[in-house]
């Protein structure tokens, strides 16, 4: 991970307040694809300040939330305190292996070091457990929103991130969905959307406030004032099952050394031990009733 794509990763727990604002939810048909419609163990990578974790536990899955920064952490705590939770990152996750039935991330695959994340998702997923990974796009098919798209920077790429677990050996291929669905937006809730952006919270104050005041002018000409407007988004979903591991074969038993035996003459005098003197011999031929003779001189 670059320096610029670290301090960009680590831009959130500042604006932590206007992401939960301002950021739009997840509709209900695109949770259900992304972890099923019956209730299983869930654990959420980069939870944020739970906007997914929020429907997860609506739908009654089991919910483990994760998520490194402190100040995002302590938003999804406060509105979510019988969630369990983790600060800490998809690099190290302090689940057990096998332990949970899906491993969710939404907005965020595309800060994880796949190469040392993939494997740690492995483990903890129980066999026929998979991936999932949402993004909330905005559609800018429609014209207004293809400009604000020229004002707060583009989107998140979500094609690379996905390309590693396309190529990873711990996932069958990627299948992918999208659900459509709307925000409402208003004056106020549209700058903490933009507030959050990462590509705009690293701005200093003057070139932040230039975005700003280019984003009220946009609004002012296309919005409702106070009423607010919708903006309209696609949530592009993605999953991938783990694959079956093969357990290592088991290592070959370690057989304790044996003591050589001594094959020394025995002691005449020892009644345990026979000697040509005391082995009774068979006589030869049999006697006229047909028994065996045996000489035990």
């Amino acid at each position: 991970m670059s320096e610029d794509h670290q301090r960009h990763a680590r831009s959130f727990g500042g604006v932590a307040d206007a992401y939960h604002r301002g950021r739009p939810s997840y509709p209900d048909d695109a949770v259900a694809w992304l972890v099923g419609d019956r209730p299983v163990t869930v654990l959420e990578l980069g939870a944020g300040t739970g906007k997914l974790t929020e429907r997860l536990v609506a739908a009654g899955h089991d919910v483990h939330a994760t998520e490194p920064d402190e100040a995002m952490l302590a938003v999804l705590r406060r509105r979510l305190p019988d969630v369990r939770t983790s600060a800490t990152g998809a690099e190290e996750i302090p689940v057990a292996d096998q332990s949970v039935d899906v491993v969710v991330a939404a907005q965020c695959f595309h800060w994880f070091d796949a190469a040392v994340a993939l494997p740690e998702i492995a483990r903890v997923l129980r066999p026929g457990g998979h991936l999932a990974a949402v993004w909330n796009q905005r559609d800018e098919r429609i014209p207004w929103v293809r400009k604000l798209g020229r004002i707060i920077g583009t989107q998140d790429n979500v094609t690379a991130p996905l390309a590693s677990v396309e190529s990873s050996d711990d996932f069958h291929e990627v299948d992918e969905t999208a659900f459509k669905h709307w925000q409402v937006v208003d004056r106020r809730s549209i700058q903490d959307l933009v507030l959050s952006r990462s590509n705009v919270a690293v701005l200093d104050a003057p070139e932040r406030e230039r975005v700003l005041a280019d984003l009220l002018a946009l609004y002012d000409d296309y919005g409702r004032g106070m009423d607010g407007m919708q903006l309209p988004y696609q949530a592009r979903c993605f999953r991938a099952r783990v694959t079956e591991r093969v357990a290592p074969p088991a290592p070959a038993p370690t057989l304790e050394p044996t003591v050589p035996i001594s094959l020394g003459a025995p002691d005449a005098d020892d009644p345990q031990h026979d000697t040509a003197d005391t082995i009774p011999r068979v006589a030869a031929g049999l006697d006229d009733t047909g028994t065996l003779l045996i000489d035990f001189r």
